[in-house]
């Protein structure tokens, strides 16, 4: 890799900056002192505390654009942190978000420093360009990465912040999830099941009445074929109300592991040439484990979505299922060879597997060209099934 001149582009856009640092190290100073001294000095009264809010506000903004400059000057990878959001509305919602923010707080220590720092830095650079000419790329470097090493400690949101807020996230996504799954159960009892009970009790209504006036052989006829009717209804329902126990979590899964629940449900897809299923969850000491029930279940849905949609929109005539634990991690592969073209875009069936994988700190990758073929790799976090007492 070539390295840059000494005094390129690059070299007088970091000066630049650096020579920047006192105005911007004055504004911020004056800010982030003004603010926090009134809010702090007036704490005991009902306007102090929102004025301190106000002021770490002010400071997080400032800390905004020395993110953007370490970006632009330097090539730092800083991501702008989400927004101060209340927990409450009002006021008192406002002044606690504000208070409570460790990025707050940092953000005005930093414009607090920002003042000696930028009045040395200024001071260096400026002698540098007219005096110390020949050592001015060397000054600049130095300069430019304790001005990095500044921005990164005191300006980025820091992993602790950024886990809760994955986290966060991901509960949202569990929750909504939880949701989505409750009212399917829902709508799939008040129209299946349901409707079927309710008809079978006015179909044995009816025959019970039809019994009580029976005087001819029509009559008992007609009871009959009532009878046989409910009993139909009745096997339709408890086929309905199989599927939904299979759907919400299968006892075969439970009784007898993945193994087993996904070659069912390979059996059941309607690829032509049939689905193989290759499920291998050995330990290290060779004996086969099995993954703690969430994970089990998770790995469980996502393979049996994932095969519904091969049978529906991939157009394949084989698929492969394979299972696996690497280490830590349970690793599921499905593959077809159809026509391709899947990727988890938001709001589709991808990408919802792609967010409940997400929400447990799994890996869903796509690999699906035009034309085919698709593979879709998931990766799990693994935990070992305890035993039960």
């Amino acid at each position: 890799m070539e390295r840059p001149p000494l005094y390129g582009t690059r070299m007088w856009h970091q000066a630049g900056r650096l020579l920047f640092n006192l105005p911007l190290g004055m504004f911020g100073f004056l800010v982030a002192v003004s603010t926090l001294s009134v809010g702090l000095g007036l704490s005991v009264t009902v306007i102090g505390l929102p004025l301190l809010a106000g002021g770490l506000a002010a400071s997080r903004s400032l800390g905004a654009l020395g993110r953007q400059r370490a970006r632009v000057a330097y090539g730092s990878e800083i991501d702008e942190p989400e927004p101060v959001k209340p927990r409450r509305p009002g006021v008192v919602g406002y002044t606690i978000a504000q208070l409570t923010d460790l990025l707050n707080w940092r953000s005005a220590l930093y414009n607090v420093l920002m003042l000696p720092w930028g009045v040395l830095s200024f001071t260096l650079t400026l002698v540098s360009v007219i005096v110390l000419w020949p050592v001015l790329p060397w000054v600049v470097r130095g300069l430019a990465a304790v001005d990095r090493i500044l921005i990164e400690s005191l300006l980025f949101p820091g992993a602790l912040a950024e886990r809760v807020r994955e986290l966060e996230d991901d509960r949202g996504t569990v929750v909504d999830t939880a949701a989505a799954d409750l009212r399917r159960i829902e709508r799939d009892l008040h129209d299946g099941a349901q409707a079927r009970l309710v008809a079978l009790a006015m179909d044995l209504g009816m025959a019970k009445e039809r019994l009580r006036e029976v005087e001819s052989e029509d009559d008992m006829a007609a009871a009959t074929r009532m009878v046989d009717n409910a009993h139909g209804e009745v096997k339709l329902a408890l086929q309905e109300l199989r599927d939904l126990a299979r759907g919400i979590h299968p006892a075969v899964l439970t009784d007898r592991g993945l193994d087993a629940a996904l070659s069912s449900v390979a059996a059941r897809c309607t690829v032509p040439g049939g689905v193989r299923v290759n499920v291998d969850l050995a330990g290290p000491d060779g004996q086969p484990e099995r993954p703690d029930s969430a994970v089990e279940g998770i790995a469980y849905f996502t393979v049996s979505e994932l095969l519904t949609n091969v049978s529906k929109h991939a157009g394949a005539r084989s698929a492969s299922v394979e299972v696996w634990r690497s280490e830590d991690q349970l690793m599921v592969l499905v593959q077809d060879d159809g026509k391709g073209g899947a990727a988890p875009y938001p709001g589709s069936g991808l990408g919802g597997l792609a967010e409940r994988i997400r929400a447990v700190d799994g890996v869903f990758l796509v690999d699906s060209p035009e034309g085919g073929p698709t593979t879709v790799t998931v990766e799990l976090p693994w935990r070992t099934r305890t035993a039960r007492r």
